[in-house]
């Protein structure tokens, strides 16, 4: 078998929470494992005994885990996550269940509630881009907004 490669979300104390949120916004998911923290180790991790370490779940065949580690380390938008969409109505729910930071959306780029940045993309825009005819007027045109409107990428 071949191996997967599987992103690990470090959350301060909310990846059983966060799990379950990607879970209820994505059809095809769901949690495979929760795991908790022990008393081992607890001069590193500082975890209390019986608190989740990591919550692993999967959306549309992709594995996620998401581990409970800390204020240490917070999310940005170095690294985001994908989500092509075929239809408006795609990316109006993925739009509405997903984005919590207004000030941060642009050009179809969206912070959740947890930090975490999604690209919520209709799956065209890729053909569209590559047509030389059309590419300027569409990037002209998505510059502009902020949730892609996917009528008027394809009238671009």
């Amino acid at each position: 078998m071949e191996k997967q490669i599987t992103p690990c979300l470090w959350f301060d104390n909310q990846a059983e929470e966060a799990a379950r949120f990607y879970c209820s916004v994505f059809k095809d998911s769901g949690i495979d494992r929760i795991t908790y923290y022990g008393s081992e180790g607890y001069e590193i991790h500082k975890q209390k005994e019986g608190t989740v370490m990591v919550a692993e779940f999967h959306i549309n065949g992709q594995s996620f885990t998401a581990l409970n580690g800390g204020p240490v380390f917070q999310f940005s938008e170095a690294v985001s996550f994908q989500v092509y969409c075929d239809t408006q109505e795609e990316i109006d729910s993925y739009w509405e269940k997903l984005s919590a930071v207004p000030e941060a959306e642009a050009c179809g780029w969206l912070k959740d509630k947890y930090g975490v940045s999604w690209q919520i993309i209709p799956a065209v825009l890729k053909d569209l881009l590559r047509d030389p005819a059309r590419a300027a007027r569409v990037t002209k045109a998505y510059l502009q907004m902020k949730k892609f409107d996917l009528d008027a990428l394809v009238n671009a």
